[in-house]
């Protein structure tokens, strides 16, 4: 496939800067948020800079591997053997990324009201988002759901980590909380919860509810985004419970 178009020949309104100044940065593919990284193609007009980033992203997804996994942890040196990335371009790449990650690992500052999944995200993304190994974690609220902090208790694999309702209530109780929403990560960046996922959490709300201490959610991280099994499940309507 190849992408001999030139940003200056596609029309104003589909050129990548100016779609996400009208549309947002959400709605542009990929390759697009590279492109305007990228600024310019690659040499002696074999690409434009929409083309140089799908190809950048069709070179790390080589061997079936996820490009956005590959690109998470790439190095300079990884980034200049492409074809058309020099430097100067690797860097750009490079401090994006890192700015990116920085920008989800910082959480809110304690007593702030979690009443969002997007705020408790946040609060566990520096501890959850960006590992390589399964983390499984808590975030502990009291009674106005105003964050107490945030705990981590278990460490697994890349594919799998381990987590009791009796260790993980302990340490609610331990920390004088009355509200608590669990989290952990998938390495791989897929956010579709397992059967276990689903088991645990079922688990959870049952013990939740015996010990009158709510749990307001799971949440699943990875490669930047979440998701929220309260959400995206029935769970919560099999086990009501009082909030």
């Amino acid at each position: 496939m190849t992408y001999l178009l030139r940003v200056a020949d596609i029309p104003t309104a589909e050129r990548p800067r100016e779609r996400l100044a009208t549309c947002g940065a959400r709605q542009l593919a990929t390759a697009e948020l590279l492109a305007i990284l990228l600024g310019t193609g690659q040499g002696h007009g074999k690409l434009s800079a929409v083309g140089l980033g799908h190809y950048l992203l069709q070179t790390l997804g080589q061997n079936q591997r996820d490009p956005l996994t590959v690109l998470r942890d790439i190095s300079i040196p990884e980034l200049t053997q492409i074809h058309g990335i020099g430097t100067a371009k690797a860097t750009t790449i490079l401090a994006a990324i890192e700015l990116g990650k920085r920008v989800f690992q910082s959480r809110p500052a304690d007593s702030t009201i979690v009443d969002d999944p997007a705020i408790a995200a946040a609060a566990l993304s520096h501890d959850l988002m960006w590992q390589t190994q399964e983390h499984f974690a808590v975030l502990l609220l009291d009674i106005k759901h105003r964050l107490l902090g945030t705990k981590v208790l278990t460490i697994g694999t890349a594919t799998e980590t381990l987590a009791h309702p009796r260790e993980i209530f302990r340490e609610v109780l331990k920390q004088g909380a009355t509200r608590a929403i669990v989290a952990h990560n998938h390495p791989s960046g897929s956010l579709e919860p397992s059967p276990e996922d689903i088991s645990l959490t079922r688990q959870l709300l049952q013990g939740a509810s015996f010990l009158d201490l709510p749990l307001l959610d799971h949440l699943i991280l990875g490669n930047g985004n979440f998701v929220s099994l309260r959400q995206t499940t029935t769970l919560w309507q099999e086990c009501p419970q009082a909030e």
